[in-house]
């Protein structure tokens, strides 16, 4: 696969995992030679994700699993950022984590003591909503008493949806909503549209052009916009066509360089 003229203009480049990648850890068709294409031609790759529901070392896995060769340096996940937020500024401190084990690993991981199972988790000093399919009334009730009583409120992401091959599912957005109605609190981010994932990747990465490629406006073409980055849209997750036309009027909104139904179509289109 050559590259396309958009791609030729990069030496690297961040890509969302969900809706760019994979769509439910399946193989979006021919996003692995694609991203063989772009490592045969010299950029250098990393991964940047929302999606706090494994560890960093689970989306390797995954990774070689569709046939991507990935390292734990090359991917920059939420739960990852949330982990060094919180050991910078909150840890000994008390908390409750919405999320899976492995937010709530990261959690202990950054030297806070989770409270989730006992009876002062609604006293925490500290609510952590990350994305999870085990959201229950109980999490909600305890996350939003632990906030009403002056816990910090903090999330991964605020994607109201995750795209799953049957359709889009409720993502961590639609919990946290939830959770800010009940609360009357507004929570702080550490995943995108905030722009510290990309950076972090960037740290890894080194210095040279970038193009961050996604699915979302609203997070990954936001997100890249606050971090002085191009960004390209793909269609094969969570915005569709019409979506991203009706964006593209929208005064001021932050634009992708180029919109394509996936990756391999952006990577290919128009090369030699």
């Amino acid at each position: 696969m050559s590259l396309s003229p958009l791609l030729s203009r990069y030496e690297q480049v961040i890509l969302d995992l969900d809706g760019c990648v994979w769509t439910g850890g399946e193989a979006i068709p021919g996003s692995p030679e694609a991203i063989a294409a772009l490592r045969s031609a010299g950029l250098r790759v990393a991964f940047a994700t929302n999606n706090s529901r494994a560890t960093t070392e689970d989306y390797v896995t995954q990774l070689w699993g569709i046939g991507v060769r990935a390292s734990v340096a090359d991917v920059v996940t939420s739960g990852g950022a949330m982990q060094h937020l919180l050991a910078e500024t909150r840890s000994g401190r008390t908390a409750f984590v919405v999320g899976t084990e492995a937010m709530r690993r990261h959690v202990g991981d950054a030297g806070l003591k989770v409270m989730n199972g006992t009876d002062l988790a609604s006293r925490a000093e500290v609510v952590v909503v990350a994305a999870t399919e085990a959201f229950t009334y109980a999490d909600l009730r305890t996350a939003s008493l632990a906030v009403q009583r002056g816990a910090d409120l903090l999330a991964t992401a605020r994607d109201p949806t995750h795209p799953m091959p049957d359709g889009l599912w409720p993502g961590t957005g639609a919990l946290l909503a939830a959770v800010e109605t009940a609360s009357g609190a507004r929570a702080s981010l550490v995943g995108k549209p905030e722009p510290q994932l990309f950076w972090t990747a960037l740290d890894r990465l080194g210095e040279g052009t970038t193009l961050v490629v996604g699915d979302r406006l609203d997070s990954d073409v936001a997100a890249a916009a606050a971090a002085g980055l191009d960004a390209a849209l793909v269609l094969s997750g969570g915005t569709s066509r019409e979506e991203a036309d009706a964006a593209a009027r929208v005064p001021d909104a932050p634009r992708p360089v180029e919109i394509a139904d996936d990756l391999a179509s952006l990577v290919n289109r128009g090369a030699d």
